[in-house]
């Protein structure tokens, strides 16, 4: 199953897991790959049945909380998802990712104070995730925290300088705090990186 779902097989892989289940009903590992093969398919039901499975037999594991956490976002349920990302944290204290994507879940719920908390963890275990440091500046952003934010999307640039989206939100957070021409530097950098909107952008604040 697993090197068929390496392979890309995804169909072959669940095929393979289910022969695995139907061998022996217990088999946790099996139900959590399934589950994570058939959310990549697109079947994020099925998925989050299959997790729910392997909960049932092993609670002790945090992967298929962190996982049906995952496919709970990707349905918009996001208090749903809170709450099984908060259950993997309880069982692997050191995993940044479940900090991660609990940021972004609180972040959609309009939680932006929890957003940065669950971001700063995420980036104490993982120092090097430009992408925590990008989102943890969106929230900072939406507190209106302009200062902090502009530090963190530094942090993001320093880390990956091609990504744009770090330069444009830079840009209309210096901007905000009355500083034009450092602005409309980032704004035009994003658009050199290939984010065509920032141009629509440097012509409202720029000219």
């Amino acid at each position: 199953g697993n090197a068929k779902y390496k392979l890309g097989d995804k169909n072959g892989a669940i095929l393979d897991f289910t022969k695995a289940i139907e061998i022996n009903t217990k088999y946790s590992k099996a139900y959590l790959y399934r589950g994570v093969a058939k959310a990549k398919l697109g079947d994020k039901n099925g998925a989050i049945l299959d997790f729910t499975k392997a909960i049932e037999i092993d609670p002790k594991n945090f992967e298929p909380y962190f996982n049906r956490g995952l496919t709970k976002a990707k349905l918009e349920d996001h208090r749903g998802a809170v709450l099984d990302f908060t259950k993997a944290i309880e069982i692997n204290t050191k995993y940044s990712e479940a900090y991660y994507y609990r940021g972004n879940a609180k972040y959609k719920l309009g939680d932006h104070r929890g957003a940065v908390l669950d971001f700063t963890k995420a980036i104490e275990i993982n120092p090097t995730d430009s992408e925590a440091y990008y989102n943890r500046g969106l929230a900072k952003n939406n507190l209106e925290d302009y200062r902090g934010a502009i530090l963190d999307y530094t942090k993001a640039i320093e880390i990956d300088p091609t990504e744009f989206k770090p330069y444009y939100n830079r840009g209309v957070a210096k901007y905000l705090l009355g500083d034009k021409n450092g602005g409309c530097l980032d704004l035009r950098k994003a658009g050199e990186l290939g984010y065509e909107d920032a141009y629509d952008t440097i012509k409202e604040y720029c000219n």
